[in-house]
C-alpha cells in the first residue's frame, strides 16, 4: 500500500448496541473522539438479539445516537445501517434533523432496505433474514426485496425534501405528505451525507443514483473477491446513469479480533487495495479499556506506515 493510498483511507468505529450496557458504549466513543485517527463511530438498528440467546439487553438505535452526540464534540457518527422498515420517513427525517443539530453538523444517514422476505439462501439484498423473530415481536411486516428498494427510494426522497424545503409536498406510492414542515433544518447543507448499506444489484443501482456512501460488510461475510465483483457493478451502474463512480465513497464494515492485529492488518489490507477507503472497525463485546486507543496503536497506525 502506497503512503498516498493509505493517507487517504479513513477509518472508524462500530460498537453493536446487544448485550453491552450504555456506560461502555460511552466510554469507547469518547475515548475515540480524542483520538484524530478515528473519523467516525456507528450503532445499529436492531430492536432484539438477532444473533446467540433471544434474551440480553438492546438499546434502541437512534435516541442512542442522539445521547452519544451530546456527549462527543468531533466524530461524524450516524446508524451503520437505519432499517427503513422501522420508521415512517417523514418521522425519520425529522429524527434525522434533530440529531444533526445536536452533534453540531456531524450526522452521516445511513440507509437501508430492512427486513425483506425471500426464500432461504437466496442472495441479494438480505438474503436469509436473522432479524425475522424480531420484527414479528414488533408487530412488523417483511415486504419483499423489490418492494423494500422502493421504499427506501422513496424514504431519500422524503428526506432529501424534507432537509431542504419550506413547505414540502410528496407523493409516492408509499407515502404521502400534504403541507409538511420540518423546523429546525438539519446544519449540514443540503443535508448530511447519504450512505447506503447492501450489496444486491437493485440497490446498487439505487446507490449509482442517489448514495455518497456505500458500505458492504466485509469478511467473513463477504469475501474480497465478492466485494471487488459487487464494486464492478456499482461502477456498471454508474456508468449507465453517467455519475462518476468515483465520486462515491467505498466503504466496508470488518470485524476486529483482538486476539490477532497482524492477521486484522493483512485483512484490512487486502480491503484497501480492493479500493476500499473507509474502514468501519466492528467491535465485538465486551470493549477492553483503552479498546479505541488499542485500534489506534495496532491497527490504525501501522497500516498507514505502510
Amino acid at each position: 500500500m502506497s503512503q498516498r493510498a493509505s493517507d487517504e483511507v479513513r477509518f472508524g468505529i462500530k460498537t453493536t448496541p446487544m448485550r453491552v450496557p450504555y456506560p461502555d458504549i460511552l466510554r469507547v466513543w469518547q475515548e475515540a473522539d480524542d483520538l484524530p485517527e478515528i473519523s467516525d463511530a456507528w450503532l445499529w438498528d436492531h430492536l432484539m438479539p438477532i444473533v446467540g440467546p433471544k434474551d440480553g439487553e438492546v438499546l434502541e438505535g437512534w435516541t442512542l445516537l442522539s445521547a452519544l452526540a451530546a456527549r462527543t464534540t468531533r466524530l461524524r457518527l450516524g446508524l451503520l445501517v437505519t432499517s427503513n422498515r422501522l420508521r415512517h420517513p417523514a418521522l425519520l427525517g425529522k429524527m434525522a434533523s434533530t440529531v444533526d443539530v445536536i452533534s453540531g453538523g456531524r450526522l452521516v444517514m445511513g440507509l437501508g432496505v430492512g427486513g425483506t422476505h425471500q426464500p432461504p439462501g437466496a442472495g441479494g439484498i438480505a438474503g436469509d433474514n436473522p432479524a425475522a423473530a424480531e420484527y414479528a415481536g414488533y408487530g412488523l411486516d417483511l415486504v419483499p426485496p423489490g418492494e423494500g428498494i422502493a421504499r427506501l427510494a422513496e424514504t431519500v426522497d422524503v428526506l432529501r425534501g424534507m432537509w431542504t424545503q419550506d413547505v414540502f409536498d410528496f407523493g409516492g406510492r408509499y407515502v404521502t405528505l400534504t403541507g409538511n414542515r420540518n423546523e429546525p433544518k438539519p446544519v449540514q447543507h443540503p443535508g448530511p451525507p447519504i450512505l447506503i448499506g447492501g450489496w444486491g444489484t437493485r440497490l446498487l443501482r439505487l446507490v449509482a443514483e442517489q448514495a455518497d456512501i456505500w458500505n458492504i460488510p466485509g469478511p467473513p461475510h463477504n469475501t474480497v473477491e465478492h466485494l471487488i465483483e459487487r464494486s464492478r457493478v456499482l461502477d456498471a451502474h454508474c456508468a449507465a446513469i453517467g455519475r462518476d463512480p468515483r465520486a462515491i465513497t467505498r466503504s466496508v464494515q470488518y470485524v476486529v479480533s483482538y486476539e490477532d492485529p497482524a492477521g486484522d492488518r493483512a485483512a484490512i489490507a487486502e480491503l484497501i487495495a480492493a479500493g476500499f477507503t473507509h474502514i468501519v472497525l466492528s467491535l465485538r463485546a465486551p470493549y477492553p479499556v483503552g479498546v479505541a486507543r488499542w485500534l489506534v496503536d495496532q491497527i490504525i497506525a501501522p497500516l498507514r506506515r505502510r
